[in-house]
């Protein structure tokens, strides 16, 4: 067994049998979520509907994490990899398409 897939044991307090790629798991998990906080917030400042480029960041590692969980921990469920893999692509996909139309610079105005 895997250090990584061994249980945290001063988290024993908790009842939960959490171990560090767990602690990958939740914290991509939460990331993935949250950018839905940070996408809302932006939207908000904007008054009109906006994705900011932090919002694909949070998307590509909150999915690679969770990725990562699925694939490299003891769970190995395929279930949780194909359920990340297209997320993962895709905002991949979009960073690299926001990158190439506002260029590295967010304050940049578009071509």
């Amino acid at each position: 067994m895997s250090v990584m897939d061994q249980e945290i044991l001063w988290l024993g307090w908790s009842g939960l049998h959490v171990t560090p790629w767990k602690l990958v798991g939740y914290t991509g998990a939460l990331m993935f979520g949250g950018r839905w906080v940070v996408q809302f917030i932006a939207s908000r400042r904007a008054g009109k509907p906006v994705i900011p480029r932090v919002f694909w960041y949070m998307s590509l590692v909150g999915a690679l994490m969770t990725l990562s969980y699925f694939l490299f921990s003891a769970k190995q469920d395929s279930v949780g990899v194909l359920q990340n893999l297209f997320p993962t692509f895709t905002a991949a996909y979009s960073l690299w398409l926001d990158i190439q139309h506002r260029g590295w610079h967010r304050d940049r105005a578009p071509h």
